[in-house]
Parts: structure tokens; sequence; C-alpha cells
């Protein structure tokens, strides 16, 4: 069994996405003609602050995340998005290409506790000797699967608009949401300010709660 960490890779977004926003939002009142440097920034703004925010749709961002499957379950309760996951169905990890092992994601709330970290690694590994004698007793992964835990290790691939990622980082990053999502939304809203500042910089909290939150390593960097 393989432990690793979360990570996300911005993998594409609208170029230019402030000017096709201005564009899209200048075409409602034909001021396309007050375009010029800065402006963009200076329209954005005030849709802003109008709650006018249907005009943010025209751009979108790609994203490939990866982590455990509690967290993904909680991405796709979105509705104004596109999501594409890895398939526990197709995908047969007792096979070669998955090194005939599962891949867990590591919580990082139970690191540095070594009586609940034990046991969360003992469930794990249970089940996946059971997922593998399960596939070498001809069960099929889409059956198999069944007792795979939530914490294993899932790819998904989202895209949203900017309207719905403003509202995904709203809900994300709140102190109130699941520990696991924040560790890795409040570092992609990060990166999302820094891209994007006035898209960004009203919405979501990039504050860690938990000091073993900063251990996660993103392979984004290019995106600093």
């Amino acid at each position: 069994m393989r432990i690793v960490q979360p990570s996300f890779e911005i993998l594409a977004y609208t170029p230019e996405m402030t000017k096709v926003i201005e564009r899209g939002i200048r075409t409602a009142y034909k001021s396309e003609d007050k375009i010029e440097e800065g402006s963009d920034i200076e329209i954005i703004g005030r849709i802003k602050n109008f709650k006018h925010e249907s005009t943010l749709e025209h751009a979108a961002i790609t994203v490939h995340f990866v982590t455990d499957r509690g967290v993904t379950h909680e991405l796709v309760r979105h509705r104004i998005a596109s999501f594409t996951q890895e398939s526990t169905r197709y995908c047969n990890y007792g096979k070669g290409k998955f090194g005939n092992e599962i891949t867990v994601i590591e919580p990082f709330f139970y690191i540095g506790y070594s009586g609940t970290y034990s046991l969360w690694k003992k469930s794990c590994e249970e089940s996946e000797q059971t997922y593998l004698a399960l596939l070498a007793t001809g069960s099929k992964p889409q059956e198999a699967r069944s007792i795979l835990p939530n914490s294993l290790k899932t790819e998904i691939v989202v895209t949203a608009n900017m309207r719905e990622w403003r509202h995904i980082m709203t809900l994300r990053t709140s102190k109130e949401a699941h520990p696991q999502i924040r560790q890795i939304m409040c570092p992609l809203l990060q990166k999302f300010r820094q891209m994007w500042p006035i898209l960004f910089d009203d919405v979501g909290n990039t504050e860690h709660t938990h000091p073993a939150m900063e251990i996660v390593n993103f392979d984004n960097d290019e995106w600093s």
C-alpha cells in the first residue's frame, strides 16, 4: 500500500480571462469604446459590487486534483461544473500498472498521533488485502471496490466558470468545511488570487487551521 499527499495542477484557463469577461460585460452596455489598459479590472470590480456575476461565466479554469474519494464526493456536489474522475469500476489496482496495490491519501490530522494513525493505516491495509483477495477469487474491480476506503487516492479533473469557482471557494475554504478539502482548496485559492486577484480576492479563506496542512507539496510550482 502506498501513502501519498494530495496535490493539484491547473491544466488550462481562458486566455486573457479578465479581458474576455470585460468584453462580455461591455456588450450589454455597448461601451466597448471604453476598453483601455486597466479597464477590465475596474469594470469587473463594479460588477462584483452589483452582484451581477453572470458575466463571470464567460471564462473558465480546469484543475486536476489528486485527493481522496471523500473529498471528491464533496466536489461533485457542485452543479455548474464538469467532472471526469478515475474510475474504480475500470481501474484494477491488482494489476501491475498500479503496482498490485492500492494508494491512499494520508489524513494530515492523524500525523503525530501514533495510536489513531496506526488504526487508520491498519484499516486501509486490511481493505487492500480483502480487495486483492476478492480479485483473486474472480471478482471484477467494480465488485471488489465495495470494500475500498474513503482514503483511496483518486484523480479528478474539474472545469468550472469563474462564477462557480468563486462559489466553490466560498464553501470549500470555509473554516467549517471538512479539513481535508480545505487542505487542498486553500492553497488553490492562493494560486487563483496570485493569478487573478480581481476575481478571487473577495471570496474564501486561505488561513490554515492545522499546522500539518503545511506539509502538502503541490506539483504546479510553475504557477508561482
